[in-house]
């Protein structure tokens, strides 16, 4: 049985412990919150031990891994933390704040040999995995134009840190992240891109990007302010040379010339979590973290969604504010 230390009992936390919940073979041990009620609801799941803190839970307990979903801007201390005590660490994304924090949790690894996952969840979610074998398998030709888009209404959290762009960088570094992430993945760095951030600075709310690769052109849009009840969305158009792939609130959709699929995925886990925020399916979130403690299982460290790679996105998306 792979016992997990579980830090932060708020949104995504319940989401990660719901999954590792499905997950054979695999137990949360302990949890860690400064609301204690979020620690116990989550307890609760699989008779969990209870911290007041993250760092007293990594230091006291003796697990197979560490989860690291705290505000963004503790993660780098924890993830340091946690990647000294245990092998095996997740750390939500954006994986640091800073850049500089960053490169520190690099040396930190190259010091250690900790294996870690970072929360990039798109690279995992049923659509998009569907896209990047569209990509890489070249059926339909090479990609000419694509664009991601991602819209949220406004986000709260504890104490309101979503909203301190501080502490959660923004749009740009809390949600922006995800679709860059998965543009970096698919295509690698562009040869030049050029960004626009409303309002500036860290007082983003709003970001564009376009990116050209020289062969193809990407466009990268995120938002969250946006009232109350204005629907999430994630979205992308992806033109091949011979067929277009949509995603969007109406489906997944493949064009051609001969007509249009309504594209049906068969998903590992598809189940629904109260109180989930924007996003109630568990299915990207379940994919990722099968990923991780597969890996574990399997005495290796992961290598889809690694340190190194979400450090580079911290690194594009702190380019883009600056």
């Amino acid at each position: 049985m792979l016992k997990i230390g579980l830090i932060g009992c708020g949104f995504m936390g319940t989401m990660h412990a719901n999954c590792y919940n499905a997950i054979e073979g695999v137990q949360v041990v302990a949890v860690a919150d400064l609301q204690r009620d979020k620690a116990e609801a989550l307890a609760k799941l699989s008779n969990a031990k209870i911290y007041s803190t993250g760092m007293e839970l990594i230091e006291n307990e003796n697990v197979d891994a560490l989860d690291i979903c705290l505000p963004t801007y503790l993660h780098a201390a924890h993830a340091e933390a946690a990647m000294r005590k245990v092998k095996n660490v997740f750390v939500e994304k954006p994986v640091t704040f800073t850049v500089k924090e960053g490169e520190k949790l690099l040396k930190v690894q190259r010091e250690t040999g900790a294996g870690v996952q970072v929360g990039q969840v798109i690279r995992f979610w049923d659509e998009y995995v569907w896209l990047k074998e569209l990509i890489d398998g070249g059926k339909y030709g090479k990609v000419v134009n694509a664009m991601f888009r991602r819209l949220s209404p406004r986000p709260d959290g504890w104490e309101h840190w979503f909203r301190n762009a501080e502490k959660s960088g923004g749009a740009a570094l809390d949600l922006h992240i995800h679709d860059i992430d998965y543009m970096l993945y698919a295509f690698g760095k562009p040869k030049t891109f050029h960004s626009a951030v409303a309002h500036g600075g860290e007082n983003n709310s709003y970001v564009a990007a376009i990116a050209n690769y020289g062969d193809k052109v990407v466009t990268v849009e995120g938002s969250w302010d946006l009232p109350a009840d204005f629907p999430f969305e994630m979205f992308y158009r992806v033109k091949f040379e011979n067929a277009v792939a949509e995603y969007s609130h109406e489906g997944l959709k493949l064009y051609t010339d001969g007509g249009v699929e309504n594209v049906q995925l068969t998903k590992a886990f598809n189940a629904q979590v109260e109180g989930a925020g924007n996003i109630s399916d568990l299915g990207g979130y379940f994919n990722e973290l099968k990923y991780f403690t597969d890996c574990l299982k399997e005495g290796k460290h992961p290598e889809k969604a690694g340190l190194a790679d979400a450090v580079e996105s911290v690194k594009f998306v702190r380019e883009e504010i600056k």
